[in-house]
């Protein structure tokens, strides 16, 4: 998005402009909105760099409750912290920071337990609403609320952020790859590692190698799978996974189920799978090339 240039000055409302979702499936409005300051526990937020989840796109569709309009989407990005609000001491002002639509307070005993990420303290919900007060901090030039998205709502050149929901991260990362941290990389990257755990020398399939599943890939690899195999409809695929760890792959659609495909591969079942598409007859096939413990 084209930054137009603006002062800034910290407690005072910002005027800037924003991709606005005024519609279902209607395209979005670039239009100047009114960004207030943040309140406390809270990070006004330059936006750097935002990509596109599949997220955004199905509530973008969606007509009838959670969703609701106007709205601001976007939740993987990557910024810099312009204000904070009272009571902040995680970041200050010109740190880079990456938003999280997974709430993280620090302080539950979900957050600091190694078996979950849902925090206890802020429920993951989709609400219109910052976390803590259930009010916006975007309204139009004709002062009319425009509603948040999954906390983060980063398709607009400064947003406000709950800094339960924001985490500070290297300057050095290049942002256009920084801002996948925020959904896709961390949930592939964390369903290996943290949540299955795959062991070194496992084997892994991986069902749909789109962005989640290249970051199950890498997640794979990172905790020394050996054979990570790879099931997709797109046989192009296989060379994109190959940058990621995928070692095999299997083009859906054969004469034999991938079941039973992968069953032969593996003398037996793999280790570890991951249904990345998000359908159920994918969440059965995957099931059913488990190795049998």
């Amino acid at each position: 998005m084209e930054e137009k240039a603006a002062r800034t000055i910290e407690g005072q409302p910002i005027r800037c402009k924003a991709a606005v979702g005024r519609e279902p499936g209607e395209p979005l409005i670039i239009e100047e909105i009114i960004v207030a300051p943040p309140m406390a526990r809270e990070a006004r937020i330059k936006v750097i760099c935002s990509s596109l989840c599949y997220s955004d796109v199905t509530f973008w569709k969606m007509k009838d409750p959670p969703a609701i309009w106007p709205r601001i989407f976007g939740h993987e990005a990557i910024g810099i912290v312009e204000s904070v609000g009272e009571d902040v001491t995680e970041v200050t002002k010109g740190d880079i920071v990456v938003p999280i639509f997974l709430p993280d307070c620090g302080e539950c005993v979900d957050c600091k337990s190694e078996k979950s990420n849902l925090c206890s303290k802020f429920p993951f919900k989709v609400s219109p609403w910052m976390p803590r007060y259930d009010s916006s901090r975007f309204t139009d030039l004709n002062g009319h609320i425009i509603h948040h998205f999954l906390f983060v709502s980063s398709f607009t050149e400064y947003t406000v952020v709950d800094i339960a929901n924001l985490t500070k991260i290297h300057p050095l990362v290049p942002p256009n790859k920084a801002c996948l941290l925020s959904c896709g990389v961390s949930t592939g990257v964390g369903a290996a590692w943290k949540a299955a755990k795959v062991e070194p020398g496992s084997s892994v399939a991986i069902f749909g190698l789109g962005s989640i599943g290249l970051a199950v890939a890498e997640g794979a690899r990172l905790c020394g799978a050996t054979k990570i195999i790879g099931v997709d409809v797109n046989p192009d695929k296989f060379e994109i996974g190959k940058k990621f760890g995928v070692t095999d792959f299997i083009q859906a659609g054969g004469d034999k189920s991938v079941s039973q495909v992968i069953i032969e591969m593996t003398s037996g079942g793999a280790d570890y799978c991951f249904e990345c598409v998000g359908r159920a007859s994918l969440v059965l096939e995957a099931y059913a090339s488990c190795r049998k413990f």
